[in-house]
This record gives C-alpha cells, structure tokens and sequence, in this order.
C-alpha cells in the first residue's frame, strides 16, 4: 500500500496540532457533522488516526462510544494511546479492514489523497459499516491549487467534487451532504503556494503551517469558525481548500437480478 506518508511527521504533530487553527476548526466540524447526522452511534472507527486528536475530541463529545483508531504506522499510534487510552486501536492497512457490517460510522479525515487505492478503501468502507451506517470524509480539494506544498506532504491528488463523489457512488453510497470548507483562506492559500513555488527545502511547518503568529491563528480560525455556522444552517460552500463529505451505506441493499 502506498500511504503517501513519512512516519517521522508524528512527532511534529502530536506537540502542535492542539494549538494550530485548522486541526482545531476541522474538529468542530467532525464533530458537528457526527452530531447532526449521526447522533447515536454506539462505535465508531477512524481511518489513519495520527496521533488520536480527532479520536480525542470524539470521545470527549461523545463518552462511552465504542472508538476503534487505525493507522498504518505504528509511530501514530504511540502517541494515540495516550491520547485516548480507553480506545481499541491496531496497526491496519485500509484496503483490508477486518470487519463486515459492523460499525456505525467510520471516518477517513485528510487520509485518501495519500493512498493510491482510494476506490478500493471505500469499498472496504462500505463492507465494514452496518446497513444505514455513515461514511464521514475529508479532503484537500481543487487541482488547481496542487503545488509543491502537496507533494512534500505525499499527496497523490487533491480532489476536485464530481470525481469524490463518482467515487463515493460507485463504492455503493448514498450521498447525505458535501460542502467545501476552509473557504476564506482561499486567497492566502494560493498567495502561499505562490511564494513558495520555487522552494525546494520545505520543512512540516510549510505543510501544515503548525508555527504560525497567535494573532494570525487566533484570526483564521474565527474565520473558519464562521464557514461552520454557514454550514450548520445548510450552506454549502462552493470552493475551498477541503472538502467535507458525509454519506450513507443504504439500509436495503439492491441485488442485481
């Protein structure tokens, strides 16, 4: 399997993702997202959970789920475990992952564009949910904005809407919502991947912008923040840096006659 990851990034992220506005504003978005359209899930597993801090903030909103955390590097996972003791986690190849109609809902949160295979993790997806259960997604988004900030990252490709959700639909999903987000930042986005065009010496920080001035942190994420309320009252954004998509494994399964 091709993960598109290097495993020494774990460090990194587990001392300053905490604090950084955009693993905080996409927090409350997963966790707005599981609330609303899936508010009584009894277990819940997350695909490429890193070091545990979406799983964290999940288990805290949601105590005494059932939380299940895969990875296929073990370096994530030691940081995980601490962070969510009380979860199940195993070191997992997506492509494979070992349960039939099981789950209530599983989340893929920025892991697809690091694997080769994605239509084949979705369908993975599919065969490990119970029938009605959900598929929540996060993506980098716009092929235009692909830069050399993705390729050190080890993106395989950023998604553009129509080809998520062929791929969503073909693996047997309903599709319930799908909006863009991290809408606002787009012009500092593209100024960014501008000026670092012809940079060849990229550190984790140029990625993920993990060191980043209080005040300019403390701004963007009010301003996705802001995104959120627009998508809690049924606005879906347009274009933006990610993509977020929640779908449904239908409770009846159609056969072919």
């Amino acid at each position: 399997m091709n993960t598109g990851f290097k495993a020494h990034y774990f460090q990194k992220l587990a001392e300053l993702e905490a604090e950084n506005f955009w693993f905080r504003a996409r927090n409350r978005i997963i966790l707005w997202a599981l609330h609303r359209y899936s508010p009584g899930l009894t277990s819940f597993l997350e695909i490429g959970c890193g070091t545990g801090f979406v799983l964290s903030g999940i288990s805290k909103r949601f105590p005494g789920m059932r939380l299940l955390g895969s990875e296929y590097f073990e370096d994530g996972l030691v940081y995980a475990r601490q962070r969510v003791p009380h979860a199940e986690f195993m070191q997992l190849d997506a492509r494979c992952i070992p349960h039939e109609s099981e789950l209530d809902a599983i989340g893929a949160f920025d892991v697809l564009e690091h694997v080769k295979e994605d239509e084949a993790v979705l369908e993975q997806i599919y065969k490990a949910l119970k029938p009605g259960g959900y598929v929540f997604i996060t993506v980098p988004q716009h092929d235009w904005l692909w830069s050399t900030v993705d390729e050190f990252a080890c993106h395989i490709r950023r998604y553009a809407a129509h080809d998520l959700h062929q791929k969503v639909c073909r693996a047997g999903f309903e599709i319930i919502r799908s909006t863009s987000f991290v809408s606002t930042l787009l012009p500092a986005m593209v100024l960014s991947r501008l000026l670092q065009r012809n940079k060849t010496n990229m550190c984790m920080d140029d990625v993920a912008g993990l060191h980043i001035h209080p005040v300019l942190n403390k701004f963007f994420e009010w301003l996705l923040n802001l995104e959120l309320a627009l998508i809690r009252v049924n606005i879906s954004l347009p274009a933006g840096g990610s993509r977020l998509l929640i779908a449904r494994k239908p409770m009846t399964i159609q056969k072919d006659v």
